[in-house]
């Protein structure tokens, strides 16, 4: 999956938007971080609760790996070139729903 593609998925997510953080791309919702995408990577990264990272890590070794940094803290490095674009949004769907206010995941997941 394409930056762009990635871009698209993340921002389509309920009240998401970009802002740099440290001179890379990072997507939010409420002034938290959901999902990183370091310049010149071959990854992204995004924040799982830990549940759901042993169990991505798992069913999908290729493309989803603990974090260099923080991964006991759910950080997640996730490689799109071994992602289609269901697990992309899937991953990113859930990153987001991690750190959203509970509120803002009922109305707009249930």
């Amino acid at each position: 999956m394409l930056a762009e593609a990635i871009r698209a998925t993340a921002l389509a997510l309920p009240e998401a938007f970009e802002r740099p953080h440290r001179g890379q791309p990072t997507f939010w919702v409420h002034d938290r971080i959901f999902c990183i995408m370091p310049a010149g990577a071959d990854h992204i990264t995004v924040k799982l609760e830990r549940e759901d990272q042993l169990n991505m890590i798992e069913g999908h070794p290729q493309a989803v790996r603990p974090a260099r940094l923080y991964s006991h803290h759910g950080w997640t490095s996730v490689h799109p070139e071994a992602c289609d674009d269901v697990l992309m949004a899937l991953l990113l769907r859930l990153a987001w729903s991690h750190v959203a206010p509970r509120r803002l995941v009922r109305a707009h997941l249930g």
